[in-house]
């Protein structure tokens, strides 16, 4: 029997934090995150949009640090949606080659660290040498045992169950699937990524409360933590935040507990 591969620590935080002790069966195993922000830090500092966008990308490698340090196993990152193609063709031609460059400057590392990259979304309109750095990063590291990040680009959560059932329909008309077999395991297993884990903690920084159709098959009874904070600002110990305080609450996965009743003194 081989002895476990031995991956390389992340970078320790500059504060000198450390992640919270949290026993690993109270972890979340996937967390998603909406990296919202971007935009407005640039704007408070007289900036353009796209150096909002670059300040994120040192957010984006502390907090799969701060993952990783923490042990939390699946970790998804909004990227890129569907939607941003209605942004100002500037600033999705920048978009696009800043996806493409953090990738290719990133992979190294990440693939030290231990994280499997998975590329999650549509090929359609995705610039082909974006599509190209993806698939290099997931062949790059389809063994690494550790974290598993779910790099999101040009993806909507609508597309996603849109297509699946589109499949779905087309094995149902060829005579490879039965109407009455189909059930929610069934849609599931038509979904692009059929392995990724329910999401059980799902975070959007910057204050803004909804899920931008990020993960809504996967997020159904996820536990949502909103935070202030603009994106380019986040680091680990908001993850963290987010995870203890995902920690501190009961889920009940649409079941009801009756508090315990303590009889009368007569």
């Amino acid at each position: 029997m081989s002895a476990p591969t031995r991956y390389e620590p992340p970078f320790p935080h500059p504060s000198g934090a450390r992640p919270p002790a949290i026993p690993a069966d109270r972890l979340p195993r996937h967390v998603a995150v909406v990296m919202d922000g971007n935009g407005r830090w640039a704007n408070q500092r007289g900036l353009p949009r796209t150096k909002g966008h670059e300040a994120g990308e040192a957010a984006l490698l502390d907090v799969v640090a701060g993952a990783v340090e923490l042990g939390v196993t699946h970790l998804s990152a909004y990227a890129f949606s569907t939607e941003n193609w209605k942004r100002s063709p500037d600033e999705v031609r920048f978009l696009m080659g800043f996806n493409r460059d953090v990738i290719r400057r990133r992979r190294d590392q990440l693939h030290a660290w231990g994280v499997r990259m998975r590329w999650v979304g549509r090929r359609p309109r995705l610039w082909g040498s974006v599509i190209k750095e993806l698939e290099v990063a997931q062949e790059l590291t389809r063994h690494n045992t550790g974290l598993t990040l779910y790099f999101c680009v040009n993806y909507g959560g609508r597309a996603e169950i849109g297509d699946a059932v589109q499949r779905l329909a087309e094995d149902v008309a060829a005579g490879r699937l039965k109407p009455r077999g189909v059930d929610e395991r069934t849609v599931a297993r038509y979904l692009p990524e059929p392995d990724m884990p329910d999401v059980d903690l799902f975070v959007r920084s910057s204050g803004e409360q909804r899920t931008s159709n990020f993960l809504l098959w996967q997020s159904a009874y996820a536990e949502m933590v909103f935070q202030d904070r603009l994106w380019p600002d986040y680091d680990r110990r908001d993850l963290w935040a987010a995870v203890q305080s995902y920690v501190d609450r009961e889920r009940r996965y649409g079941g009801a507990v009756d508090a315990p009743t303590t009889a009368l003194d007569g």
